[in-house]
């Protein structure tokens, strides 16, 4: 059974840093993405990275802030968020391409599987 599972999501004051674990089981190594959705808008693309890691891509306003990576041995994708803004609140989603990174890498249209999310809120 393919599942994606979030998890290090939490409560942090601006200009802290969380780093984000999605574990995936069922497949190995896919490319995979991070997207997050705050209430009342609309699910966005944050990062994504390549089954073998030698492609990420990144939403322009986020590059600075924010790092992705993966340990291909435990089938897990990490989300570094340092410098945290109130404006980062969201659900944090992962999700895995079955056929790698596309065009539209960071459109949620790419991908097959999705985890059920993990909430980050930063505020003072």
């Amino acid at each position: 059974q393919v599942q994606l599972v979030e998890s290090g999501g939490g409560l942090v004051q601006p200009g802290g840093s969380l780093r984000l674990s999605c574990a995936a089981s069922g497949f190995t190594n896919y490319a995979t993405a991070w997207f997050r959705q705050a209430p009342g808008k609309e699910r966005e693309g944050v990062s994504c990275i390549s089954e073998s890691a030698d492609i990420t891509l990144y939403e322009d306003s986020l590059k600075d802030r924010f790092t992705i990576s993966r340990d291909n041995a435990k089938n897990t994708v990490f989300l570094q968020m340092n410098s945290l803004k109130p404006e980062d609140t969201a659900v944090y989603y992962c999700a895995a391409s079955l056929y790698g990174l596309g065009d539209r890498a960071l459109s949620a249209d790419e991908y097959d599987y999705w985890g059920q999310g993990t909430q980050v809120t930063v505020s003072s």
